[in-house]
């Protein structure tokens, strides 16, 4: 019996020589970590210090080498009316975008989530939106609503120069936004859908529950944690973009979001002081709603997964 129980037990996992278990796992991944602190942590201690300084190599009377400012960066920066516009701009065009790309996407998911003939052609080309590059995705808006060479002035019998008057401008960078990422929230809706039993919507038929009871007592419930994990991702996405209206408009007639007017104000005037302030302060904005999102909606991700 002894014997049966050792043989059972298994060998114990003891290094008996040789360099320790934790000692090894850390040996192991220092370089990982290493690479990450170049990569990422190093440029955001960089950016911090560069905020703090005064440094320019075209205007005058600032020396060339970088002269601590303190916080005059930040305070100069919320003092500008260009900062506070393009802030005023991201977080109109953070809530337009993700509010309609959430309502599409949520109709899209369940529409590919009913079964039908043509379903998987339908999922392909749905997803086909998301594939094409933001860049190809700006140049082509840019096209459709132009003046001369668009037809959405034909169809609708106006003459609107969308890009270039306020808010049209802005309006077609959300609705260009929302053509291309509502398959992404479509997408992470539809696996949340897939993952809800079926039994549960074949006894509510039976209780006499209406499609609209159903919707709305099974499956927003059930969906949320994966509603609100796309959230978060889009929200934190939207928060930072740039390639959009950088192609779209330049930042031209109220389209100049946080990130691109960090760029401009970083490469196009070279004041990198200035630059790396609004670069860090829109980084601390994505890292509170970050943040809000964890600690507000975590939780409640995590008591709706205990109750399913």
């Amino acid at each position: 019996m002894a014997e049966a129980a050792s043989v059972t037990a298994g060998p114990t996992r003891q290094r008996s020589r040789g360099v320790p278990e934790r000692r090894l796992a850390w040996l192991m991944t220092s370089p990982s970590l290493i690479l990450i602190a170049l990569v990422a942590v190093w440029p955001i201690i960089y950016a911090i210090w560069l905020s703090l300084h005064e440094y320019s190599l075209i205007r005058a009377g600032v020396s060339r080498w970088a002269s601590p400012a303190g916080l005059g960066n930040y305070i100069d920066a919320f003092k500008d009316a260009e900062f506070r516009d393009a802030l005023v701009t991201t977080i109109v065009f953070t809530i337009g975008s993700v509010g309609l790309e959430t309502l599409l996407g949520l109709a899209m998911a369940l529409i590919m989530a009913t079964a039908f003939k043509g379903q998987g052609l339908l999922r392909t080309v749905v997803l086909v939106p998301w594939a094409v590059l933001t860049v190809v995705t700006a140049i082509m808006w840019k096209t459709i609503v132009d003046a001369n060479l668009g037809f959405v002035n034909q169809l609708l019998g106006t003459s609107t120069v969308w890009l270039g008057e306020e808010p049209e401008a802005l309006i077609v960078m959300i609705i260009a936004d929302v053509w291309k990422t509502a398959p992404f929230m479509a997408l992470l809706l539809l696996a949340g859908l897939q993952i809800i039993p079926s039994e549960i919507y074949e006894a509510a038929k039976v209780d006499g529950a209406t499609a609209w009871q159903r919707f709305r007592r099974i499956t927003l419930p059930l969906l949320m944690p994966a509603l609100l994990v796309a959230l978060i991702f889009r929200t934190l996405d939207a928060l930072r973009i740039f390639d959009l209206p950088k192609v779209l408009t330049n930042g031209a007639n109220g389209t100049t979001s946080l990130s691109l007017l960090a760029q401009r104000t970083f490469q196009e005037n070279r004041l990198y002081g200035e630059g790396a302030a609004i670069s860090i302060i829109t980084f601390v904005i994505v890292m509170l709603v970050a943040f809000a999102y964890i600690r507000l909606v975590g939780g409640n991700i995590r008591g709706m997964t205990e109750d399913r």
